[in-house]
């Protein structure tokens, strides 16, 4: 009997939704279980649970400026015409033991970040001080209670719960966390991710390429996406376009892994095996998907491992792991299921066109404020991604925008500018 779930060299009979496809990632993705971390180990990590502050920072009353110690009342009407003489009985450093008590008509000597002395309530910065050789300073300012002090606790107070279970740590919430004594978190474990790349054309990146073939982009491409999206690649492995090899290769990548991604062998060609190998080893509901670029990706589960077959020209390849895969990645550590970019709303020079039925994926530049589409169709042209300053999303009920229509630009770069709205994929 003919097996209807063999596409090769007949096409797609029908294409799942996107929506449809995003729903059962979605779903199958649930989160890791816990484990815990140094503070070392723990930039990029998703917070398992809330942390608390252990201590008060700062711990202690201390200096904002270089100066001296005082009793505020010691000062009053003090002017640079009239200044008020204290006699100097020590110095405060950073680091140091505390020094003796600011009694009236005394000060003391005082750096930034160095203990208040008891007894004083403010601090004059030096500018405003003259010591002489009698082991007295002149102070040309009055000041009031509290001034030029930190308070102890000011910044975190003990108890505190520093970050809510589900933030993705930034380098600042190190240093906060260090501040408060805190040295191991209970993090999201990292989703364990391999990447099969298949193709008898493809030389690995930084091998030498046979006259026939051309150099692997995707796996260095799905490497940094991966990493960028929290995972901890296991292993990279090339296999030829050979049934037998390609099923070892993928029972082997599920062993451990909780995604693997096979980039090639997705589509309908007569050596592309990998959506019946995926369906023989586990399932596979979802392969093809009503979207352009992409169309020949595949979703679906080995055992417990998530597996996605990611088309192979590379344009193709970077919009469904965006769709698709990265969001898995994402879930599996408890982060939200949204674009990893930044966005801008601009409007449209020229018109975008899409067909009904269909998410269209299309690259622009942005140029004096306006959106430009990029002149080009073609899967394998990966440079036209690096051209782009970012991407247009055309859902499939539409058939695409005029121009001045306002669309919003998914940026490349990081460091692009947003509204601060957060935005679904869908």
């Amino acid at each position: 009997m003919p097996n209807d779930d063999d596409v090769r060299m007949k096409g797609f009979a029908r294409r799942a939704p996107v929506a449809a496809a995003q729903r059962w990632v979605c779903q199958a993705a649930a989160r890791l279980e816990s484990e815990y971390v140094t503070l070392a180990d723990a930039l990029g990590r998703v917070l398992a649970e809330d942390p608390t502050a252990t201590m008060d920072v700062p711990p202690f009353d201390r200096s904002a400026m270089d100066g001296f110690a005082v009793r505020s009342t010691d000062l009053a009407g003090a002017t640079g015409y009239d200044p008020v003489p204290l006699r100097v009985i020590g110095q405060s450093l950073p680091g140091q033991p505390t020094v003796p008590e600011v009694l009236p008509r005394t000060a003391v000597r005082i750096m930034t970040g160095a203990p208040l002395p008891k007894g004083a309530d403010a601090v004059v910065p030096a500018e405003f001080a003259r010591q002489d050789d009698a082991g007295m300073v002149w102070i040309e300012t009055a000041v009031p209670a509290g001034k030029h002090i930190g308070r102890r606790g000011e910044d975190v107070t003990r108890g505190t719960v520093l970050f809510r279970a589900g933030r993705r740590l930034l380098p600042q919430d190190l240093g906060v966390l260090a501040s408060t004594g805190i040295t191991r978190l209970r993090v999201v474990r990292q989703p364990r991710v391999r990447l099969l790349i298949t193709g008898n054309e493809l030389a690995p990146a930084g091998h030498e390429r046979q006259k026939h073939q051309i150099h692997d982009a995707n796996g260095p491409m799905l490497h940094a996406l991966a990493r960028r999206d929290g995972a901890r690649l296991d292993a990279v492995v090339h296999v030829p376009d050979d049934r037998q090899r390609l099923r070892r290769a993928i029972a082997a990548g599920c062993k451990d892994a909780d995604v693997l991604l096979i980039s090639g062998g997705s589509s309908v060609g007569s050596e592309d095996y990998a959506p019946l190998l995926v369906a023989e080893l586990g399932e596979l509901p979802i392969h093809g998907v009503a979207i352009r670029p992409a169309a020949p990706t595949g979703i679906g589960r080995i055992g417990s491992t998530l597996v996605f077959l990611l088309p192979g020209n590379p344009v193709s390849c970077l919009c469904a792991y965006d769709f698709f895969a990265g969001p898995a990645i994402r879930a599996l550590q408890g982060l939200p299921f949204r674009w990893p970019y930044r966005s801008r709303v601009l409007p449209l020079a020229r018109k975008i066109a899409s067909a009904l039925g269909r998410v269209d994926y299309c690259r622009v530049r942005i140029e004096a404020g306006r959106v430009f589409p990029l002149a080009v169709s073609g899967a394998s042209i990966l440079t036209s991604t690096t051209r782009a300053d970012g991407f247009v999303v055309v859902p499939e009920d539409s058939e695409g925008f005029p121009p001045d229509t306002p669309v919003r630009v998914f940026l490349y770069q990081p460091e692009g500018i947003t509204d601060g709205d957060d935005h679904w994929i869908h």
